[in-house]
């Protein structure tokens, strides 16, 4: 397997090896040239930069950047992809008003950009989607209200004010609450369709998104059974998922007919008690009548992060697990060289339809909870027995194999590594996600450093291997 980190043959032509791509080409053009193993930073403008970062005393930037919660590549130009925002700078913070997250800039609204790989490795945006409602109007990042999945997350400003429904009168209950969106995303992943149009999965609901080609919302899916804005539901286990951690990955099947998701991490079902294992979700929806199916991913170690999903077909799909370790150590740490940042493949056709599954006296489905064996929920039961103790009653997750350690490959020195971008059957793009170039310390806004004098920045990873070789 070779790690070399050069990006070859971006070419028209769009067939991985044994499978039928995700990508189509309109144009008769080859993209080759070599690209820097350090890999080539996005642009990024400076949101504000008057805050001063809690740990040093100066005023920091805060950036958008931010370009790293999802990538896709754009259907219809090889050396283009789609990178997606989550909600905007912010921090854990504790206010007046009870725990919450800091939002110093309150209004932005999540997006996607566009962007091109030019010859030289250079990286240039060339469009900005905003997010909007059904009305055209823009989506902020705020957090839903708990009818529709939030957990409680009070929004503050950068002065520690709680954001409400008119800041120009104190805060009441009933006549000026806090400040909520239920069109809000905290946006994960990320598909584009070769009719122009978008899905975004988020971590708020997790809510599922059809967007047109200008950012309006055209439908979504859910958990939600009262929601009238959906196409089609989600099983309602989803509603479990874990306090930000949620629908990190989607994909879509080549055919466009089939999304697929995949959950952060494990879900709190039936409650938190639950949600610190290795067993996460996945779940595949048909967009043609709504029929869902789920399957379930055995993580490396307990409560890492699932955080994009890739389709190579039908049936094989890539998976970014990782850690949330820093290889030079961050601002506080010491270097890390075991911090975990793979990428593996797996087959929907080699683990258990959950559906599949047959019931009796000791398994049983719960409308809300889902499969149950002996009155545990799955999360709760391989947490206690096992997975063999699961694999003795039928069910098995996917299996996977690796496709690189991508610290390895290019000495990633990032935490958090959530876009992935599939060029072609030996060719990987990966994107970090910089959070704006922020960071928080016990609440307290600064910048976020790789390591003692390096500001994260998105940077894209040009990675050279076979998608399809076995271990």
């Amino acid at each position: 397997m070779k790690y070399n980190a050069l990006l070859v043959g971006l070419v028209s032509a769009g067939v991985l090896a044994g499978c039928t791509s995700t990508m189509t080409k309109t144009a008769d053009t080859s993209f080759t040239t070599s690209f820097p193993q350090e890999g080539s930073p996005l642009p990024y403008r400076v949101l504000r930069n008057d805050l001063l970062d809690a740990r040093s005393g100066k005023v920091f930037d805060i950036r958008n950047g931010g370009y790293g919660s999802a990538m896709t590549g754009n259907p219809h130009h090889a050396n283009q992809f789609y990178a997606l925002t989550d909600r905007g700078p912010n921090a854990a913070f504790t206010g007046d008003l009870g725990k919450g997250k800091m939002f110093p800039v309150a209004d932005y609204t999540p997006r996607i950009g566009l962007f091109e790989v030019m010859p030289n490795g250079v990286i240039k945006q060339r469009k900005d989607i905003l997010l909007k409602r059904p009305d055209g109007t823009l989506i902020s990042g705020l957090p839903n209200s708990s009818a529709l999945g939030g957990t409680g997350e009070t929004p503050y400003d950068a002065k520690g004010n709680a954001i409400l429904e008119n800041p120009n009168k104190p805060y009441n209950k009933v006549s000026n609450p806090i400040k909520l969106d239920d069109y809000g995303l905290d946006g994960e992943g990320l598909v584009a369709l070769k009719d122009g149009t978008f899905w975004v999965s988020d971590e708020y609901g997790p809510h599922i998104v059809h967007f047109d080609a200008n950012g309006v919302e055209m439908g979504r899916i859910n958990a939600f059974k009262n929601d009238s804005r959906d196409r089609f539901h989600l099983p309602a286990v989803f509603q479990y998922r874990r306090a930000n951690r949620g629908m990190e990955g989607l994909a879509i099947t080549p055919d466009e007919k089939t999304l697929v998701g995949i959950m952060q991490s494990t879900l709190a079902n039936p409650n938190k008690a639950a949600q610190k294992g290795d067993l996460t979700r996945l779940v595949s929806i048909r967009l043609d009548n709504g029929q869902s199916e789920q399957y379930l991913y055995r993580q490396e170690k307990k409560q890492n992060s699932n955080s994009e999903l890739a389709a190579l077909n039908s049936h094989e799909f890539l998976v970014d697990e990782r850690d949330g370790g820093f290889l030079l150590g961050g601002l506080d740490g010491d270097a890390n060289p075991n911090v975990q940042k793979h990428i593996y493949r797996i087959d929907l056709t080699t683990g258990t339809p959950l559906s599949s599954v047959p019931l009796s006296s000791s398994i049983t489905r719960d409308p809300r909870h889902g499969l149950m064996i002996d009155g545990l929920t799955l999360e709760q039961f391989v947490e206690k027995k096992g997975w063999a103790a699961l694999a003795e009653k039928g069910i098995k997750p996917v299996e996977k194999t690796l496709v690189v350690d991508v610290v390895k490959a290019v000495n990633y020195p990032h935490d958090k590594m959530e876009g992935l971008w599939v060029i072609d059957s030996h060719h990987l793009g990966i994107l970090n996600d910089d959070d704006f170039a922020t960071w928080s310390t016990k609440g307290k806004l600064e910048q976020k450093y790789l390591d003692k004098q390096q500001v994260d920045g998105n940077r894209l990873y040009i990675i050279d291997t076979d998608l399809f070789a076995k271990e």
